[in-house]
């Protein structure tokens, strides 16, 4: 199951993300960057948790994953009655004052369908939002910190000056 992962190392908290996912669903982002200090932002979005909350508690049962495993609102059975964001760890899910209902990221499921990125990942100018299975984060982490061990062991060779 993909999701969408934020690499905070790269994120500048310039808004394209919210900006890209607000133009995808009538106005209003389902994904929010908060600036938590000088040096570090917090994204705000749906972690299509494996175990959801959201959908547990739920009374209606208008909460479903689809085949890709995003955590979706069948809107026709939703009843507003808030208990998904009240449930969500991350408070993503939101009432929606037009249409009564609860809405969240879908992973913007209209683009997936024709096989194109979530919005949000595909306007990111610095590449920090990843739509990926937790498997691959950790393949990429396990990647990166193979390197950073080499590029040390290089550096530690070269002052000792036993490198090659």
């Amino acid at each position: 199951m993909k999701k969408v992962f934020i690499d905070f190392r790269r994120c500048i908290g310039c808004g394209s993300c919210e900006a890209a996912c607000a133009r995808e669903h009538s106005g209003k982002p389902n994904i929010s960057i908060v600036q938590t200090s000088e040096l570090m932002m917090m994204s705000f979005n749906c972690r299509h948790c494996e175990n959801a909350p959201c959908m547990l508690i739920c009374p209606a049962r208008a909460l479903y994953r689809d085949e890709d495993g995003a955590v979706r609102v069948k809107y026709h059975e939703c009843i507003g009655c808030m208990l998904c964001s009240i449930a969500c760890p991350f408070g993503t899910p939101r009432f929606d004052e037009r249409l009564k209902v609860m809405v969240k990221c879908d992973l913007c499921a209209h683009r997936r369908a024709e096989g194109k990125l979530p919005a949000c990942v595909e306007t990111c100018p610095m590449d920090a939002l990843i739509l990926a299975t937790e498997e691959e984060i950790v393949g990429m982490k396990l990647k990166e910190a193979a390197v950073r061990r080499e590029e040390f062991i290089r550096k530690v060779e070269d002052m000792m000056g036993c490198g090659p």
